[in-house]
């Protein structure tokens, strides 16, 4: 005889009010006609998206307020470049200064695993006020040092997508898990009061440019 399920006690490690963040990202992602662009169906989407809810996170965070930001779903297999072209910020649209071939030779740095998802949750994120004016490579010294991971590129632009207010003056952000040979970090900063995603040199400083970070991928 087939056996009959059992009832389950309610899962209370949920944060069941980010639902309506989680609902609110999702509807952003078809809005902006994320499932052609990934090759998935609206209601593909919607499901794996749908799946993310039982890893909304629930617990304490140390990062700063003003900088913090629960999650943000990331769509892993939508493309680079149009994703990046869809950022707004004030209804003004992104810019992009890095060229197709440079932007896809791109990689996650040794230590940083994406989940193999279409979508996963990034958790905990820091926008990295904190490291301004400090150089990417001794910031990733110190994001690393804390048990955190660097932000990539498709994390970048998901995290502006979702969240533009979180793009501020003088407090942008390089996206220190996606690099390629040489000195190239790439960043997400204001210009001409829009996103534009650009790079900056590994050993160089700047006074409104710090680093993201976040506490956790999972799907």
């Amino acid at each position: 005889m087939p056996r009959t399920a059992q009832p389950t006690a309610p899962d209370t490690t949920i944060d069941r009010s980010s639902t309506a963040e989680l609902d609110r990202q999702l509807e952003t992602l078809l809005r902006l006609g994320y499932p052609a662009l990934m090759g998935m169906s609206e209601a593909e989407l919607t499901d794996a998206v749908g799946r993310l809810a039982a890893r909304l996170p629930c617990g304490p965070s140390t990062v700063a307020e003003e900088d913090h930001v629960p999650f943000v779903v990331v769509p892993r297999t939508a493309p680079l470049r149009e994703t990046a072209l869809l950022m707004t910020k004030d209804d003004r649209p992104a810019a992009l200064m890095i060229p197709d071939d440079e932007l896809a030779s791109y990689a996650p740095i040794a230590g940083v695993e994406i989940p193999e998802a279409p979508v996963y949750l990034l958790t905990d994120i820091d926008t990295g006020t904190e490291l301004t004016n400090v150089t990417p490579e001794s910031a990733l010294t110190t994001i690393t040092g804390r048990g955190r991971t660097p932000l990539t590129i498709a994390e970048g632009i998901a995290l502006v997508t979702q969240r533009p207010d979180m793009l501020r003056k003088n407090k942008c952000f390089s996206l220190l898990a996606s690099r390629r040979t040489g000195q190239k970090v790439p960043a997400i900063w204001i210009s001409d009061r829009a996103p534009k995603l650009g790079w900056c040199w590994d050993r160089n400083p700047h006074t409104w440019l710090g680093s993201a970070s976040a506490g956790a991928r999972s799907v």
